[in-house]
């Protein structure tokens, strides 16, 4: 079987895209999967995406990590599947999609920053000094100094083997808040990719959600990753209930090509 993939990367978080509505692709295996996303012995992503159609939604987002498995949901991945949607000729002032926690909206505008809605966030839980909460994916936020010069695979993949999240596995991030309030600097260990990426945006959702500026009403955080720089709209309700949730960026196409499996 021949792959015609596209890929794009959003603040540096990069993914293999496939135009799978014609359900062509359906038989890739998880193992091809991880084949593909290799750095050495394939095209090279952490995380491969399938954009296949769906009643109801303009397309669904079917999102598999690097290692090959079915993951949970990636907020840059689903930032790029709508820029690829566009450049495919599907055109929708108001995009309304399919992933894993659910259906999504995003909107892309002039400039080419595509805004992705993510799911409400209602609970938000202390674990020691640090905080738990899922955005779509599960997220450990530790508050740190000099983030720059944390070894961010040794201590992430510490936390995210630990006996208390082994087991499902959790995404580690490690923030720092600058001196102006709306500003934080976030570094990611992912799960399923098992090592640090430039960016994730369900882990930048959920640093922003944690360091909110604005007590009661709308926060507006600009949040600088390793590949680029994110902002996170939301408003805040109270201690645990966050909505109206947009994470926004850019989102390009690196290249595409096609490859034999």
């Amino acid at each position: 079987m021949e792959l015609q993939f596209y890929k794009y990367q959003g603040t540096g978080n990069d993914f293999i895209l496939a135009d799978n509505r014609d359900g062509k692709y359906a038989s890739l295996t998880n193992e091809q999967v991880k084949k593909l996303c290799d750095r050495r012995f394939g095209i090279g992503a952490d995380g491969l995406m399938l954009l296949n159609e769906k009643q109801g939604f303009d397309f669904e987002m079917k999102y598999y990590n690097a290692d090959g498995k079915e993951g949970s949901m990636c907020g840059n991945g689903g930032r790029c599947i709508v820029k690829f949607a566009y450049e495919l000729g599907i055109h929708k002032e108001i995009y309304k999609f399919i992933a894993s926690d659910g259906g999504h909206e995003a909107k892309i505008n002039e400039a080419g920053i595509v805004s992705l809605k993510m799911k409400d966030v209602h609970t938000i839980s202390k674990f020691h000094n640090d905080f738990i909460l899922d955005t779509g994916s599960p997220h450990y936020i530790k508050l740190s100094s000099n983030v720059m010069d944390i070894d961010v695979y040794k201590k992430g993949y510490e936390i995210r083997h630990s006996k208390e999240f082994d087991e499902e596995g959790i995404n580690v991030n490690f923030v720092e808040q600058l001196e102006e309030p709306d500003k934080i600097i976030v570094r990611t260990f992912e799960r399923g990719v098992e090592d640090e990426t430039f960016s994730c945006g369900t882990g930048v959702t959920a640093a922003a959600i944690v360091c909110y500026h604005n007590e009661n009403g709308f926060n507006d955080v600009e949040v600088k990753t390793l590949g680029g720089t994110l902002t996170v709209e939301f408003d805040r309700l109270n201690d645990s209930r966050f909505e109206n949730i947009w994470l926004c960026g850019p989102a390009e196409k690196v290249y595409e090509g096609s490859v034999q499996l």
